[in-house]
């Protein structure tokens, strides 16, 4: 396939970024989203030219780090995926692909396509930890927990924290973040003993990195590769509530 790349540049978080237009002539339809950007690095260090700055790690759909905007989608035009399996498949020879970072005040850009994303380790740090007995594991029915719950903190533990849901909102919210992380220990019960200092924390540290609230467009959940839904911002502003 034949394809026009335009790839945001930007040295660091204080120069002033462009798009820069680079043709691919060769893509196999089998490639990864990220290996086509390996080739084009390669052919760049080859002619001596910068090559393109991109996080990624483990290239399997865990850690998110990968996160870009694809034509205007936080990991690209498919729901579900994070942009280390998008496959080259989903695009058709002579298209033009825009590929850019984040845009979020708390998300600067360090150098092209990689932002900081410590903003999330922050609020992460600031929830704590939770209080548990160490030694032997308990007796297995000892502490009944209801299935729909113990599924639904599940669901909510998968968040990856990849910032999707930051890059999909108008008002830069990270939300549905804090409340995965937030509904993922208020669902069980060894959550609930820090539950107050746990949601004051992090929601203060949410408002002190500077994200905006909710937009209530679910842009958040329709972007989010691992599907965390909307309905954990509801949980988030029960359990704020409570805790005041």
């Amino acid at each position: 396939m034949k394809l026009t790349l335009k790839i945001w540049r930007q040295k660091n978080a204080k120069a002033k970024g462009d798009f820069v237009t680079y043709q691919m002539d060769d893509v196999s339809p089998e490639m990864a989203f990220l290996e086509m950007l390996d080739a084009l690095n390669k052919r760049l260090v080859e002619e001596d030219k910068e090559p393109v700055a991109f996080d990624h790690d483990c290239r399997e759909g865990i850690c998110g780090s990968c996160g870009m905007y694809i034509n205007g989608h936080p990991h690209g035009p498919l729901p579900g995926l994070t942009t280390c399996h998008l496959s080259m498949r989903h695009f058709r020879d002579g298209d033009v692909i825009w590929i850019e970072p984040w845009r979020a005040k708390p998300f600067p850009v360090i150098r092209d396509l990689i932002v900081d994303r410590s903003a999330f380790d922050k609020i992460q740090v600031a929830g704590g930890f939770v209080s548990v007995n160490t030694g032997s594991a308990p007796e297995a029915n000892s502490n009944l927990i209801r299935k729909h719950d113990s599924d639904a903190a599940f669901d909510s533990a998968i968040c990856i924290g990849c910032g999707a849901c930051v890059a999909a909102c108008k008002n830069a919210s990270a939300m549905l973040f804090v409340s995965a992380k937030i509904s993922q220990f208020a669902l069980l019960p060894q959550g609930r003993v820090e539950a107050v200092d746990r949601v004051r924390a992090m929601v203060a540290k949410m408002d002190e990195a500077g994200f905006g609230n909710c937009s209530n467009t679910g842009a958040c959940e329709a972007e989010c590769p691992k599907h965390i839904k909307l309905a954990n911002i509801a949980r988030l502003n029960r359990e704020y509530f409570k805790a005041y």
